[in-house]
This record gives structure tokens, sequence and C-alpha cells, in this order.
């Protein structure tokens, strides 16, 4: 199983925002501690979270941060298998279901979690540092932070790794994985073993179109649901982006630039899927 990448999170992210912005907290029910970080018994996270009230909810990365009217904010750090989802509160809980929020108004909020990967905290925000990575460790963030061209030129130049490397190093790019990094390799035209630091103008040009434009695209389709790494929105909704895949897990299917058969291959221990147009 692989990890959400960023265009998940910040689906997520989104619906939250809607959904349990100034809702009000009724009960919290815990299957059990696994999930929760720092947390030595469930007094100690459910006691100021109920009668509290959802304000904003931002995102650092691939963690979620939900702000609270009394000065707390709940972290969520979703595992390889973990969910999340808005049912009302007559919905059958799954046995997967770790934590289950109650609103006053508008059904609940509910987080599985079947291989404990999940990471909850609830923190004071001002101590929002002591469980957040460090801003200053972390890769450009295009959706939170966009920067020229030119300057994700420098970025990419200073370093001499292989593009498919490059992608997926959080202290380079944010929240790109092995599926979106594929996508935007064979959007760019440019092969995943290429060195960063051999790319010409024209070619840092259209890779710096092709991530913005491929994170963009499968955000508006709701992200990417696969069978080995499954994703649905806070509603339940699958994520439609699955089907405007060009490349990943493609091999053998017609390129859509080439019409030749896609490849696959194994590089650092992992598969790549690209098209033989790419250079």
């Amino acid at each position: 199983m692989a990890k959400l990448e960023l265009p998940e999170i910040e689906v997520l992210r989104r619906d939250l925002e809607r959904e349990i912005a100034n809702r009000k907290v009724k009960s919290v029910e815990l299957k059990s501690l696994k999930s929760l970080n720092g947390v030595k018994t469930k007094k100690d996270f459910t006691e100021n979270l109920i009668g509290a009230k959802f304000v904003t909810v931002d995102r650092l990365g691939l963690h979620l941060i939900a702000h609270m009217n009394n000065e707390h904010s709940l972290v969520i750090e979703l595992g390889e298998n973990s969910s999340m989802i808005r049912c009302t509160s007559r919905t059958k809980t799954t046995g997967d279901t770790e934590v289950t929020i109650t609103f006053t108004q508008g059904g609940d909020l509910r987080v599985a979690d079947p291989d404990g990967t999940c990471n909850i905290a609830l923190v004071l925000t001002e101590e929002l540092a002591s469980v957040l990575p460090d801003p200053a460790s972390q890769g450009l963030d295009l959706l939170a932070s966009p920067v020229s061209w030119i300057d994700f030129g420098r970025h990419v130049l200073r370093r001499n790794d292989p593009l498919k490397v490059l992608l997926t190093d959080e202290s380079v790019f944010v929240g790109i994985g092995a599926v979106y990094s594929d996508e935007i390799l064979f959007d760019a035209g440019l092969m995943y073993d290429r060195k960063s630091s051999e790319l010409s103008t024209q070619e840092l040009r259209r890779l710096n179109r092709s991530l913005v434009g491929i994170l963009h695209d499968a955000i508006k389709y709701g992200g990417t649901n696969l069978e080995d790494r499954p994703f649905a929105d806070l509603n339940g909704n699958v994520g439609l982006y699955s089907e405007h895949l060009a490349v990943y897990q493609k091999q053998g299917e017609l390129s859509q630039r080439s019409r030749l058969p896609i490849k696959k291959a194994q590089f650092k221990g992992k598969p790549v899927y690209f098209c033989t147009t790419q250079v």
C-alpha cells in the first residue's frame, strides 16, 4: 500500500473546511489509543474536544490541522490504509473506525485506521510545532505556496538527482509519490532517470507546468482511487482522476502520445511507468 499524496490530502482539507467549520462537538468515541499521538487515557483526548467548535482547517504538507475555538488544534496525518468520512450518526460503524466525533448538528466525522498507521494529536495551538514537521525540512508545496518558474528552476538545478528521485523526495517537493511523479514526467516528456541538473531551460519550464497542472487536475477530479491505494473524499465519493491517468499502472496499453505500448521498469527497487517518447 502507498500513502496518499498531496492532491488527496488537499481534497480532504477542502472537504473538512466545508463540512466541520462552525460545528460544535457533542461527543467523542475512541475504539483504542493506537492512532493517538502521546495520549495516555481516552479522557486526555476527549476533554478538550467535547463542547468545542471547529473554526478553520489548514494543511502543512500531508498533515491536516483543524483549529478550534478553545485554543486547541486537532492534527491528523493519515496512514497508508486510513480514511475519513462524514456520515449520519445512524450509519453503521465499521470495525476499523478508531475515532468518532459527533457534532451537535450534522452527524459524525469518523477516522478509520485498520493498520494503526494514522497519527492523530490534539494540542494547544501554540504548541503545534511539537507535533508537526519542521517547515524548514519540507520541500516546496506548490499548492500552498506557488513559485515562479525561475525559482522552480533554481530549486531543481541545485540538485543532481534522477527526476523520479527528485520528485518523490519530501525535502524537495511535498506530497508527490509514485502515482503523480510518473504522470508528471510523462506529461513533461522527461525520463525518470534524467539528472535534474542537466535539464534545459525549456525542459524546466515543461516540468514546472506539468507538475502544477497535474496536481490541480487531480484535485479537480477528487484525487486518485486505485485498487491498491483506494481513496474517497469525506462524503465517500471515490477519486476520479484514476480515469485520467496516462501511464501509471498502464503497462501494455497504448500511449496517448506515441500509440506504442506503455512500459514498466524497476528503478531504485520500485516500479516506474513511462512512454518511449520521454527523453
